[in-house]
């Protein structure tokens, strides 16, 4: 029979390019070798954009019944989800657009603070509120998610510490400085330097969000505010979702001068998935897609039009993919330069429109260890990464502001009297 030979080259062609059982056992070793370590050390996501996620939904804006956290999400969270990652404890974003003009940012602001307060009151069974470490540490024991808010964008207070106090009372554990707009006070790393990073008022929210207990975040902000905050700060900051420059050269990233601070300052770089922070070519594509846009708004005035046109140029031009491992390569050199003491994760999840390879959705944290187990990561070092590292900080921070308190009476400084103009309208 003459098939026999071409069959026997085709099976040998299989054997050759399949992976061998002990290849594939290794790879379950390591994922079920994550899973166990993630039952025994509480993994904190420094960055969920779910509260924002369902005000926006098509079906129900607004609506936390609606939105069934029980059920399969239309993006990357739910409860099923969260549970099969692993998730101890979440940091859920306050975020509301630095644009918004209306009625200011306080009305949206509490807006989202019902919604994501409703949304952990919502499953008692699943969700824990948590305010401090040991509500994380407590959550983690009852096995429930340890629920935090954490404020997304300085605009929110509109220049009044008071404000800023205030929803720290409500329950806001961090508040990134900026988001994509450079205020009054603060420049944002997307947006205009108008101030070579705080002003004088920026430093005083900085120092009450000292005297409070709220840890300082620092993505968003460009570096050299990211400086001028270590610069002012007495406790450990935070970068809820950023990744390394180095690797990634996207503004929003941390530069390798700033990670050679945080040893000394005792804050948390918490890699983010976004895909144009990890991949230098979705980053490339990204600004590419920027620069197009702005072209085509330049040169057309139909609303409509202009996104016609830019929905052809992205046909023409498919985005590229990053990848688990690209994620894992910001995490490691975050670890070189700054330490292992001082790299955590921040998904971002819900908060983007594509995920890296691999990261597909809340579920997929094992498979990130894994690929740390394959480099060589100790189990000391990977606990660290999951949580260790973030508790630390919360803890520095909470050591600080009752250290504070003891000597400092709550800030009444105004952005008038601190930087000398009124601020810009």
């Amino acid at each position: 029979m003459k098939p026999r030979p071409l069959l026997t080259s085709h099976l040998l062609l299989l054997t050759l390019f399949m992976p061998s059982p002990a290849t594939a056992q290794s790879k379950d070793r390591a994922l079920e070798h994550a899973r166990k370590l993630l039952e025994s050390t509480p993994l904190i996501d420094g960055h969920n954009d779910l509260p924002w996620e369902i005000r926006a939904s098509k079906t129900a804006p607004r609506d936390v019944a609606a939105y069934d956290l029980r059920t399969r999400s239309p993006k990357h969270t739910d409860l099923g989800r969260l549970k099969e990652g692993r998730v101890a404890a979440q940091f859920w974003s306050i975020y509301i657009p630095g644009d918004i003009k209306d009625s200011g940012y306080a009305r949206v602001q509490l807006e989202q603070f019902d919604i994501a307060r409703r949304m952990i009151a919502r499953y008692p069974d699943r969700l824990a509120p948590a305010f401090t470490a040991d509500d994380i540490e407590r959550g983690f024991k009852h096995h429930r998610i340890a629920s935090l808010l954490g404020m997304e964008g300085g605009h929110a207070i509109e220049n009044s510490l008071g404000a800023l106090r205030s929803y720290y009372d409500l329950g806001a554990r961090y508040m990134t400085l900026t988001h994509n707009v450079t205020l009054d006070w603060a420049d944002a790393a997307l947006d205009s330097a108008r101030h070579q990073g705080l002003t004088e008022f920026g430093r005083e929210v900085v120092r009450e969000m000292n005297r409070l207990g709220m840890l300082v975040d620092l993505s968003h902000v460009s570096p050299a505010t990211m400086s001028d905050a270590l610069d002012v700060t007495e406790a450990p900051v935070i970068f809820s979702h950023s990744s390394a420059r180095a690797l990634t050269d996207h503004p929003r990233n941390v530069p390798d001068s700033i990670l050679e601070r945080l040893p000394k300052n005792g804050g948390v770089v918490m890699v983010t998935f976004v895909p144009a922070f990890v991949s230098p070519d979705v980053a490339a594509w990204d600004a590419r897609l920027q620069e197009q846009v702005k072209g085509v708004k330049a040169s057309v005035t139909d609303t409509a039009q202009q996104t016609r046109l830019v929905e052809e140029w992205k046909a023409t031009h498919p985005v590229p993919s990053a990848t688990l491992k690209q994620v894992a390569d910001h995490i490691e050199h975050v670890r070189k330069v700054a330490g292992v003491d001082h790299v955590g994760i921040g998904s971002d999840f819900d908060g983007i429109d594509s995920t890296p390879e691999g990261l597909e959705d809340s579920s997929r944290f094992p498979e990130l260890f894994a690929e740390l187990i394959r480099r060589g990561w100790s189990d000391t070092d990977l606990k660290k990464l999951a949580g260790q590292n973030l508790l630390r900080a919360f803890r520095g921070a909470e050591a600080t502001a009752a250290r504070l308190q003891k000597i400092r009476q709550p800030s009444t400084k105004t952005i008038e009297e601190l930087d000398g103009t009124r601020p810009s309208t």
